[in-house]
């Protein structure tokens, strides 16, 4: 069995006890325990090699769980994979000292704030902090913060921009972290296009720094107020993009476009424009390469082509069609975009940037258009 008779009567002790979380540390070979009165901890005395002692560890614990001595069951790694462990079996999970069992746990939808302090004893890291910032239930709860707190000290040492995006695109959920981190994650963005386009996933209308409304926003609010009001997709677009929120966030774009660091961060890009302008394409993703998108929004804005919402618009306030036309192109920003320049393209930093330079460089016109400097 690889187990000592002490370490068996020792780790019997401790499933007596009624842990809310076991943790085994194979390099030290020591098994935790967490209990209402602290941790406890049980070190092992391997008969022959270690990993055989840690299987039978397992199985030990599986066995007075779950009453399957196998070990971390089949059919629970299938279920959990599949979505489809029940909460009540969420605490089962914990007491496994299986890393498979506690992501599961995490991932779970019926994940509790109790059971989530406990899973982050059982294996705290970044990913497992992610999945956990995933569920609102977490970030109302008191793990919320704990949670935030570990993936802003650790956004310094992720090496994935993607990792990154979605890391501050958590953090900056309501209540989390406060204005003076919030403060200090932006200025770092400055040299982190990753950090950006997280920012304008959580906070699209709420972006540190602001810059002033357009120049020419009020003089527009009058004639478009009152349509958008009325409930005019088009118009309440328009008032968005001239206000003060919406030049900041179109600022920041331009700024993540001019000098995306990978292939995926543009992507993620793309993904948050098309939701922002998603109003002027209730259809969803067209996924249409750049010309067919160009084509789509003069089309969308030409006088007597335009839905009436548009037409609408361009009767209260004469010259809006470049600007609805430039929304229009953007609600349609996809994968297809990029398909042509990129194809099976695995290039990264400056060789990306000079093969989406025909992407891109139309792309910030049009968000130039919408700042107001054409």
């Amino acid at each position: 069995m690889g187990l000592t008779s002490e370490d068996i009567f020792r780790l019997n002790v401790l499933l007596a006890n009624k842990p809310l979380a076991i943790r085994i540390d194979e390099s030290r070979m020591i098994v935790w325990g967490l209990s209402e009165r602290g941790e406890s901890k049980v070190p092992l005395h391997p008969e022959g090699r270690p990993e055989h002692c840690v299987r039978s560890v397992r199985e030990l614990i599986s066995g007075h769980i779950l009453g399957s001595p196998g070990g971390y069951p089949v059919y629970l790694r299938r279920w959990t994979r599949m979505g489809q462990m029940r909460d009540e079996s969420l605490e089962q999970l914990l007491m496994l000292g299986e890393p498979e069992a506690v992501v599961a746990a995490v991932c779970a939808p019926g994940l509790t704030d109790e059971l989530a302090r406990r899973a982050w004893w059982a294996m705290g890291d970044a990913e497992n902090a992610r999945h956990m910032l995933a569920n609102p239930a977490i970030v109302a709860g008191k793990m919320g913060r704990v949670l935030a707190r570990y993936l802003l000290e650790f956004l310094p040492f992720e090496t994935e921009t993607e990792k990154m995006t979605a890391s501050v695109r958590l953090i900056l959920q309501p209540g989390l972290i406060d204005a003076e981190d919030r403060l200090s994650l932006w200025k770092k963005s400055a040299r982190k296009q990753a950090y950006l386009v997280g920012f304008l996933q959580a906070l699209p209308d709420d972006l540190p720094q602001p810059v002033p409304a357009r120049t020419d926003a009020e003089d527009h609010a009058r004639h478009l107020r009152p349509l958008a009001q009325a409930g005019n997709p088009c118009a309440a677009l328009l008032l968005r993009v001239r206000s003060s929120p919406g030049q900041t966030f179109l600022k920041t774009l331009a700024t993540v476009l001019a000098k995306p660091p990978t292939q995926d961060l543009v992507q993620a890009t793309f993904d948050l424009v098309r939701a922002y302008f998603s109003p002027l394409r209730p259809d969803g993703d067209p996924d249409l390469p750049l010309a067919a998108l160009v084509q789509d929004a003069q089309d969308y804005a030409r006088a007597g082509n335009s839905p009436e919402d548009v037409r609408a618009c361009c009767d209260a306030a004469p010259g809006l069609a470049p600007e609805i036309s430039a929304m229009r192109l953007l609600s349609g920003l996809g994968y297809g975009v990029l398909r042509p320049v990129l194809r099976d393209s695995t290039a990264i930093g400056s060789l990306m940037r000079r093969k989406l330079q025909p992407v891109i460089d139309p792309l910030l016109e049009q968000i130039d258009r919408l700042r107001g400097k054409q």
